[in-house]
């Protein structure tokens, strides 16, 4: 039985990805975890490996490098030796293996799979009475949309009451992708006129439309960059963020003298690997986590999911040349400081190589930001959905501090920025988690080592 090669969701919020290249040939012997292609996610590139055995088959119409592909596009099959091609479809038109039959009458699910079209744009279509075999999609590789069901049914309907001459109208016909252009470039739909078949907005027409806005609104020397890539998905990612969360910012100083005291110690070992400041800390505040849970919970639609003792697993946020990725520290709870210095170092150089893998990225619980490199004493970390907390780390100075017997001491000092999603966390538990942290950053060595 034959096995569908498709386009994986990388990310909770990835819809679409860059095809980088198969790493097998057409009729390769392939088993199960060996890598098949490259793929481009939302932040990285991955291998994506087989989940079966088989023999690789690669559709005549596959996907070329550089190519973007919406989630579950198929773009090949694993068989059996000696088995032939089932009828597929790649992305969303249908490659035959075997002979047509042209005059044998299409059922209505025959009919949608040959037009291209998903099951819910189907079941729309039966809903709406209308005919698939009549409609020309607009959607990714003229894959119909729901859109495009939705309009054939309103020039089916009643025209007085939808007409697409008028740019006010209240029912817009545009392609999916227009919506998506329109969106990211804030033009309203309502104030353009579509080039398309019967009125419709097309891409094209708000492209244009921003370029003359942009014309009309910036001086002849400037210059207009658009998003795309992983710049555009880091900003959508932020615009969910800014949409859905209710952040709180809390700030605390720390005295970070024993802290700076303790990397300097592992300094002096002449060992090879260094525990960072920012290893250091993931091992404390795994340990603040088991004890306020809360501040590690999930979004999983309306409930928060708390993690085990195993399951705390903490994102680094790094600065890249294409943007901020954040890998993920595994398991923090149970590993060694060294151990988590290691695998720390080693998904840090592969984001920055732009080589991590799925698993790399995903499920990290809680996220820490360290922007003390550049100076930055306190700042608003922003929280990375579905996580409902993040702690910033600001620059590590030395200052002078009245101590409890009014004498006066050079301390190293640091403040730590906690944002927190008000929807799910209180602000008492908050800054009981925060006291928390500052205090086992200010003795960080007995902390380590009550948990070994």
């Amino acid at each position: 039985m034959s096995f569908e090669i498709t386009i994986p969701r990388l990310g909770w919020s990835m819809e679409e990805g860059t095809f980088a290249g198969w790493m097998k040939k057409d009729g390769d012997a392939v088993r199960r975890g060996d890598a098949l292609f490259e793929l481009e996610g939302e932040k990285a590139l991955q291998e994506i490996e087989a989940l079966d055995d088989g023999v690789l088959r690669i559709l005549a119409d596959a996907p070329q490098p550089g190519a973007v592909l919406k989630v579950g596009a198929v773009i090949g099959y694993l068989v059996a030796d000696g088995e032939s091609l089932p009828q597929v479809q790649s992305g969303s038109e249908v490659v035959s293996h075997a002979p047509a039959t042209a005059k044998t009458p299409l059922t209505e699910e025959a009919k949608g799979v040959a037009t291209g079209a998903s099951p819910s744009v189907r079941r729309l279509a039966r809903e709406l009475s209308v005919d698939l075999s009549h409609i020309e999609g607009t959607g990714h590789r003229a894959r119909i949309s729901e859109d495009d069901v939705r309009a054939a049914s309103s020039r089916r309907g009643d025209h007085h009451a939808h007409t697409h001459t008028s740019p006010l109208t209240t029912d817009i016909i545009a392609t999916p992708r227009a919506r998506r252009a329109a969106k990211r470039a804030e033009i309203n739909l309502n104030t353009l006129q579509g080039t398309g078949r019967n009125g419709r907005i097309r891409e094209r027409d708000v492209v244009h439309a921003a370029k003359t806005h942009a014309i009309g609104s910036t001086s002849s020397s400037g210059h207009r960059v658009v998003l795309s890539g992983r710049r555009k998905v880091i900003a959508e990612r932020l615009a969910e963020s800014h949409r859905l969360v209710v952040p709180v910012t809390l700030t605390s100083k720390v005295d970070a003298t024993n802290l700076v005291s303790l990397r300097a110690q592992f300094k002096t070992t002449g060992e090879s690997l260094i525990p960072a400041i920012h290893d250091i800390i993931a091992k404390l505040v795994a340990g603040c986590l088991k004890q306020e849970r809360r501040l590690a919970g999930r979004w999983d639609g309306d409930a928060i999911v708390l993690p085990a003792d195993d399951e705390i697993h903490i994102g680094l946020a790094v600065d890249t040349p294409e943007g901020l990725i954040v890998p993920v520290l595994r398991n923090v709870l149970n590993e060694s400081l060294l151990s988590l210095a290691a695998e720390s170092s080693r998904i840090i150089r592969k984001a920055r190589d732009g080589r991590l893998s799925g698993a790399d990225m995903q499920d990290a619980v809680f996220t820490i930001t360290n922007l003390g490199s550049f100076g930055i004493e306190a700042f608003t970390p922003v929280i990375n959905l579905p996580e409902t907390a993040i702690l910033g780390l600001g620059a590590i100075r030395k200052q002078a501090v009245v101590t409890s017997d009014d004498r006066i001491e050079v301390r190293s000092l640091m403040t730590l920025s906690l944002t927190f999603d008000h929807r799910a966390i209180d602000g008492a538990p908050a800054a009981k988690f925060l006291q928390s942290v500052v205090a086992a950053t200010e003795n960080p060595a007995a902390r380590l080592l009550m948990a070994e």
